[in-house]
């Protein structure tokens, strides 16, 4: 078994199994599959960048994938949450929005300055991934949403915002950029090796 690949296959189940998530829900009604699936592809989002890094196949195409999976994913689970728990979205519309809007603005900024998407993996977004994972297990294993879906609603805006803001500093596509503080640092190395930029 070619080792290498293993990244690669976990970036691909989690893209498999979104939809299976999104069809559990169909009936507006989810199973235990919908977490032991959610949780399963969470995972495989925590080791794919660890083990590439320790195999030394982390690079850009693979850490694109990552990001457009993780894309996949939360999109499926967002069209589950408005069909499974349509009362709780609209409550919660506006600062749900806020983070949508945000994250257009990133998509935008992103596609004008560099013609595609950041794949920076900030610590934020980590931090965003975690409460994300809370807030889902919340609503979707315990009917509840509360305080974990306006912790996961503020940490993505910050989120949206510090990425934003790394792309306006940025003057080339990076990947794997762990803050605003990295990219100012990157930015300084990048202007001194290549004034010209």
């Amino acid at each position: 078994m070619n080792l290498t690949l293993i990244p690669t296959g976990l970036v691909l189940f989690r893209f498999f199994i979104s939809p299976f998530l999104l069809w559990d829900a169909l009936d507006g009604k989810t199973s235990i599959w919908f977490i032991v699936g959610f949780v399963a592809a969470f995972l495989s989002d925590i080791f794919d960048g660890i083990i590439a890094r320790r195999l030394g196949v982390s690079n850009a195409q693979l850490r694109q994938a990552d990001s457009w999976a993780d894309v996949c994913l939360f999109s499926c689970i967002f069209v589950s949450a408005w069909l499974v728990y349509r009362d709780v979205v609209i409550d919660f519309r506006w600062p749900l929005l806020t983070v949508v809007f945000a994250q257009l603005v990133w998509w935008i900024v992103n596609l004008v300055k560099y013609g595609k998407p950041a794949s920076y993996h900030t610590y934020s977004a980590k931090f965003w991934g975690i409460t994300l994972f809370i807030a889902i297990v919340a609503l979707f294993g315990f009917n509840y949403a509360g305080i974990p879906l306006w912790l996961t609603c503020i940490a993505g805006f910050i989120y949206s915002i510090e990425e934003i803001a790394m792309t306006l500093i940025l003057p080339v596509w990076k990947h794997d950029v762990l803050s605003i503080f990295h990219a100012l640092k990157l930015r300084q190395e990048l202007l001194i090796e290549q004034p010209e930029i």
